[in-house]
């Protein structure tokens, strides 16, 4: 997955697999993630995350030993049920699937939709939920715990839901994507839905030219933009950057 489109080095956009890889480089990134667990003797879900530089290095950060938000693009390019094989691989049973057995089909995208409003720097805001009505469609996936009525905290994470789409190729996995953000109607508090549909739309992102710091050039460019227009917000600041992020779980 690459997980590279991130606010406050939080994941705001993924997908699956990593647009811009060699197979040469997936396999050798898949192979090191599954030495790495051999080496522990690990027995059940984990991902390992890498940071991949502009020469096409590669160099591994960190291993979570848990099932990750972003876990549902894998299931939909792998048709592999992760959550139901934690649960059974830590119940004890043995894990059936060979690795010859996980084909990748098609691409899929992720937005993380969470309460905040965009105009104001990534700004946190909960509050009740007016109208809640999730998209559909084929290729969709919705994962939510939202519901007409729900009041939003403002002491926990942000995150209301994801928005999951996929396709046969990246570009049918975006139009999909782009259709599920139109027809999610969530009213009564700040989300980044709006953001998302920018994004999906940037000639940097349709064309894979995706690195950790494109949410804050993008910011940037909304901070001049407003401002050429007379409009005052709150929207960040630069900060450093690298090629890309990517997980392999």
């Amino acid at each position: 997955r690459d997980c590279s489109l991130q606010r406050r080095h939080q994941k705001i956009l993924e997908e699956a697999p990593a647009p811009g890889l060699s197979d040469e480089q997936t396999r050798s990134i898949g192979d090191a993630a599954v030495r790495g667990a051999k080496s522990i003797d690990y027995s059940t879900v984990g991902t390992f995350e890498f940071l991949l530089d502009e020469r096409g290095d590669f160099y591994f950060i960190e291993m979570n030993t848990r099932i990750q938000v972003e876990h549902g693009i894998t299931e939909m390019v792998t048709g592999v049920d992760l959550v139901k094989w934690q649960i059974r691989t830590a119940a004890g049973e043995r894990l059936t699937l060979k690795q010859k057995d996980i084909t990748i089909t098609g691409h899929a995208i992720e937005c993380r939709v969470n309460a905040e409003d965009v105009e104001r720097g990534f700004l946190p805001g909960g509050g009740p939920i007016e109208l809640y009505l999730p998209p559909g469609g084929p290729g969709v996936r919705v994962d939510s715990h939202l519901y007409s009525g729900y009041t939003a905290p403002t002491n926990y994470d942000s995150l209301l839901g994801k928005i999951m789409a996929w396709g046969l190729d990246r570009d049918e996995a975006i139009r999909r994507a782009r259709r599920a953000l139109i027809e999610c109607i969530i009213i009564g508090l700040p989300t980044t839905i709006p953001f998302h549909q920018k994004i999906l739309d940037d000639p940097r992102f349709v064309g894979g030219q995706i690195h950790t710091g494109l949410v804050t050039e993008w910011l940037a460019e909304q901070l001049t933009e407003n401002a050429a227009n007379g409009v005052t917000s709150a929207a960040g600041s630069p900060n450093g950057r690298v090629a890309a992020t990517g997980k392999v779980q």
